[in-house]
């Protein structure tokens, strides 16, 4: 039991009459009921709170002054009988992913960080059956979240098991709360306009389809068991895995000290209320509506990207000489080189940065996030992946491309553009083998007739609240409308069907969220898939010449003629590369210090 003391001490002074003494005895008893009653409400509400719900709610100034006679115990307790651990590091949350483990760490301030090298991934017996570890196995990657935060990423261990970590110099740390993937807050950003845009998985929301918001309403907090210590806001609008809510004031008019300390998540009125991770971030330019009416950049490029390491420095360098200026590549996963590619073009002056975005079919919302990021520094983003590329025929550079197409006028006045749709050619290995030396675009030069489907480029703000997409496009507001580039303009080169040792990894998972994975045993038949594979991921003798219907040279001779360097006709991306100037990046990793994400 905890234990405090309250002494009273009254004191009456002087002589009074026995009428006036009778009347101050009941007024002192009325003035003890009263702070009695203030004392035992302050150690419930002390209890129910955390130290920092009040420093959320009352600011640094409040300080609660109740101390309790029992010691709290050290937050790195010992575990599983390893020897004792000083606070070096916690596990703040846990996430089981279908085939592997995210842990997300918080270090305190000033402390060093540990490297992939000095970290374990530690199982232990749920029920404390076993002295110690069960199992333990190395990380597959740690990264750098943002300042004293990093996320791991562990192996997926036997059942039962709890996961955490451990150095081999300081022992087991204690487990975090675990969740499920499969119902989960998992991010959450103040868009400009002071709204909350929370991305959620498990509502189980039709695709495409405005949700009624009225069953739905967003909470704030740390604690979502007791609903009563929560504060509660409106939903304004909810679509696929997207939820809008109108911010509470005080979260607003406390940024600084709520930025990452306060969770969001989204309650089914009369049902339950989501598990969350989702840690608030603003972006850099919250609260500051309307928008600039000069943004930073006139074109951008966002991308979702797992193991594409040996094909970005070519799809970056292209597009930067055909006029983009700024690459937000969300890393879904990887493993392979793609964090130091990234670091090797931002050397070189790229902007470009890397955002860590580990949660699995979700590049409808990992699309939306990009879109919410880029409305403050981009005119136009194209949502494209690693193995597509824009091409003008034209020759002109992208953003004069993009002029000439927006600037339409009719007898009833301007329209205003909001997206351009590009059509895709698919090409297939094109007779070869091996990975094309020279590149992707050099390489493939056979392709289908027939383009399938399109990708879009946009303006972040014509983008309907919802933020509703299907990867190919978005739902627009009501004041823009889209347009469909004529190919002799625009066009994708979708390098979709390469050689076997590359093509064989489009069966490892699928990004998008309404799409079944290719080893999966249902819609076969969908354009998504590639017509004849099945579901095994088992070469087809005649792979090399297949859809190969017309030799298309044209973004090739392009690449040639213009890019080649004419003393030893090597591309860019086969030499070393050269420092641009006036250009800047920022390592983003996962919603980069959360305040004046860009």
């Amino acid at each position: 039991m905890r234990k405090f003391l309250v002494v009273l001490n009254w004191f009456p002074k002087g002589r009074k009459s026995m009428r006036f003494r009778s009347r101050n005895y009941i007024n002192s008893w009325g003035r003890f009921f009263w702070f009695a009653a203030f004392i035992v409400s302050t150690f419930v509400l002390f209890n129910g709170f955390s130290y920092s719900n009040f420093h959320f709610l009352f600011g640094e100034r409040f300080e609660p002054v109740l101390k309790f006679a029992r010691k709290t115990p050290t937050a790195n307790a010992i575990v599983s009988g390893e020897h004792p651990v000083t606070q070096i590091l916690s596990v703040r949350e846990t996430v089981l992913l279908p085939d592997q483990v995210i842990l997300f760490l918080k270090y305190p301030r000033s402390a060093r960080l540990f490297t992939k090298e000095e970290l374990e991934c530690v199982y232990l017996s749920a029920h404390n059956t076993s002295p110690g570890p069960r199992l333990k196995q190395s990380p597959a990657r740690v990264d750098t979240e943002q300042l004293g935060e990093q996320i791991v990423r562990c192996p997926s261990g036997p059942r039962g098991l709890l996961i955490t970590v451990g150095s081999k110099s300081n022992g087991v740390f204690p487990a975090g709360p675990t969740h499920h993937w499969d119902s989960l807050a998992y991010e959450a950003l103040v868009d400009n306009d002071n709204t909350t845009v929370v991305f959620v998985k498990g509502l189980n929301l039709r695709p495409e389809r405005v949700s009624n918001a009225s069953r739905f309403e967003c909470v704030y907090g740390e604690d979502f068991s007791r609903l009563k210590l929560v504060l509660r806001s409106e939903v304004l609008s909810i679509a696929q895995e997207i939820v809008r809510c109108r911010t509470p004031l005080i979260v607003l008019n406390s940024k600084k000290k709520v930025n990452s300390s306060v969770k969001v998540s989204v309650r089914i009125k009369g049902g339950g209320t989501l598990p969350s991770i989702a840690r608030l971030g603003f972006l850099s330019d919250s609260g500051r509506d309307p928008l600039p009416t000069r943004k930073p950049h006139e074109t951008c490029i966002c991308t979702m990207a797992r193991n594409q390491a040996r094909f970005l420095k070519e799809w970056v360098m292209y597009h930067a000489l055909i006029g983009v200026q700024r690459w937000y590549i969300y890393d879904n996963n990887s493993d392979d080189d793609t964090a130091q590619v990234i670091e090797s073009l931002f050397n070189a002056g790229y902007n470009i940065s890397r955002h860590i975005w580990p949660w699995v079919k979700t590049q409808e919302g990992g699309f939306s996030h990009c879109a919410l990021r880029a409305k403050g520094s981009c005119e136009w983003i194209g949502f494209i992946d690693v193995d597509e590329f824009l091409h003008l025929p034209s020759g002109l550079f992208l953003h004069d491309v993009i002029s000439n197409l927006t600037s339409i006028t009719t007898s009833f006045g301007n329209i205003s553009i909001g997206e351009i749709r590009v059509s895709c050619y698919s090409f297939g290995p094109s007779g070869l083998k091996r990975i094309p030396k020279q590149g992707v675009m050099v390489g493939y030069t056979c392709r289908l007739v027939v383009p399938e489907r399109h990708k879009s480029i946009v303006k972040p703000e014509a983008l309907n609240s919802t933020l509703i997409n299907i990867v190919h496009h978005f739902h627009l507001r009501d004041d823009f409308r889209f347009i469909d580039v004529d190919r002799r303009m625009m066009v994708v080169n979708h390098y979709k069907y390469q050689v076997w040792e590359v093509f064989k990894q489009k069966f490892y998972r699928r990004v998008a969220t309404y799409v079944a994975d290719w080893k999966d045993e249902q819609n076969v038949g969908s354009k998504d898939r590639a017509p004849g594979l099945g579901t095994r991921a088992v070469e087809p003798v005649d792979w090399s010449s297949r859809f190969c219907e017309v030799t298309d040279t044209g973004l090739k001779d392009r690449v040639l003629q213009n890019f080649a360097n004419p003393k030893n006709s090597l591309l860019p991306w086969q030499t070393t590369t050269n420092k641009k100037a006036g250009t800047w990046f920022v390592e983003e990793k996962n919603t980069s210090a959360r305040e004046g994400i860009d």
